[in-house]
């Protein structure tokens, strides 16, 4: 694969962070972390490309505040360093199906940039690891591993829904079933503390 390896993708995610610190890095450390467990379990993914890909997911962040021009701007930035692959997943995570319409946000880009990308879709061909990291920046919150279903109501919290929130959700469902039938378990046996970061409590802690 033409990824990064993991030391320079640390390298580049810290890079990250010291120029447009946020949330977003931790959400992208749980993504990454979730991507690596469910891997661990699948008979053709490998563990530590999983985690890498996961932890770039969002790295189109480093240049400021954007919204779904991020996508594009993490396309472009591994790209030129030869990650097609990690290129690729910066650009497909957002698409649990591949209609440009189903991602959450504004498209803040040119016209072009925005038929790039639908076209791009249109003839992309989602490998194990496009529905990986799809389903695993469902599973992650900055603060920890969440049920998909808490994921998806606070963004549509802060984001609204449209006619194709349904849609993008059935994607998401669809990867988690697909992945629960592979690894023979839900995938939230593989991540900790799900329970606490969803509901706001430990079990253990109730008599």
């Amino acid at each position: 694969m033409k990824i990064p390896n993991l030391e320079e993708s640390q390298d580049l995610l810290s890079e990250a962070e010291k120029l447009n610190p946020g949330p977003w890095v931790q959400h992208s450390i749980y993504v990454a972390q979730a991507a690596e467990a469910i891997a661990k379990l699948h008979p053709t993914l490998d563990p530590t490309a999983a985690y890498i890909l996961g932890s770039l997911h969002d790295i189109g962040r480093r240049v400021g505040v954007t919204d779904l021009r991020h996508l594009l701007d993490g396309y472009r930035f591994l790209s030129t360093r030869g990650f097609e692959d990690a290129a690729q997943i910066s650009l497909t995570h957002a698409f649990p199906v591949k209609d440009i319409h189903v991602a959450t946000g504004e498209w803040d880009c040119s016209v072009q940039d925005f038929e790039f990308v639908k076209a791009y879709l249109s003839q992309v061909e989602y490998s194990d690891y496009d529905r990986l990291i799809q389903l695993c920046d469902a599973l992650a919150l900055p603060t920890g591993f969440c049920l998909i279903e808490k994921r998806l109501v606070e963004v549509a919290f802060r984001r609204g829904i449209d006619n194709h929130t349904l849609s993008r959700w059935k994607g998401y469902f669809d990867h988690q079933r697909e992945f629960e039938r592979i690894i023979g378990r839900s995938v939230y046996s593989v991540l900790p503390g799900v329970i606490e970061n969803t509901f706001g409590f430990n079990p253990c802690n109730i008599d």
